[in-house]
């Protein structure tokens, strides 16, 4: 014999589909929608790995705030059992270990012209916002730039124009 025990449902605020639970005013699916298309800023990069490709990047919510991360990192995210509650705590838990230390041991290198392939670090360290130091991050000073058009520069264009429908 078995009982069944009925739950309070809430509509959906988007499809208006009787659910459980809603995140955002959205089920599940809606929800679901919603957050693969939200846009990525730019400039933006994964808050774990520093991936800055755009098209690599999506906004995910964990705690209840918005990060930018890769679809890997938001990916093993997700699949997390308990996502740690800092930044830093999901970093640590998302860095792979092979590039923790360096892993080459002492044996004798077999290329024919030995030299040192890994310089520096493989991925960029993240920018700061403001306070850039760096000349490859820094603008040039354009205010000197003076622009001069003259009478013969400018074409006319035809303005697009909304006018009353023609009688019949």
């Amino acid at each position: 014999m078995s009982v069944e025990v009925e739950r309070a449902t809430v509509p959906c605020t988007v499809c208006g589909a009787q659910v459980l639970e809603l995140r955002r005013g959205r089920c599940w699916d809606c929800y679901r929608q919603w957050a693969e298309v939200r846009p990525v800023g730019r400039g933006a990069m994964c808050a774990v790995c520093n991936e800055r490709r755009r098209e690599n990047l999506r906004m995910v919510e964990v705690h209840n705030r918005s990060l930018t991360l890769c679809f890997l990192c938001a990916a093993r995210t997700l699949r997390l059992d308990q996502v740690p509650p800092t930044l830093e705590g999901l970093r640590s838990l998302l860095r792979r270990d092979r590039r923790a230390v360096d892993r080459r041991t002492d044996g004798l290198d077999s290329r024919i012209f030995p030299r040192e392939r890994r310089v520096g670090e493989r991925r960029d360290i993240p920018r700061t916002r403001h306070g850039d130091t760096d000349p490859a991050i820094v603008l040039p000073d354009f205010d000197d730039l003076v622009i001069e058009i003259d009478d013969a520069d400018i074409e006319e264009m035809e303005l697009t124009q909304v006018r009353a429908r023609p009688t019949r």
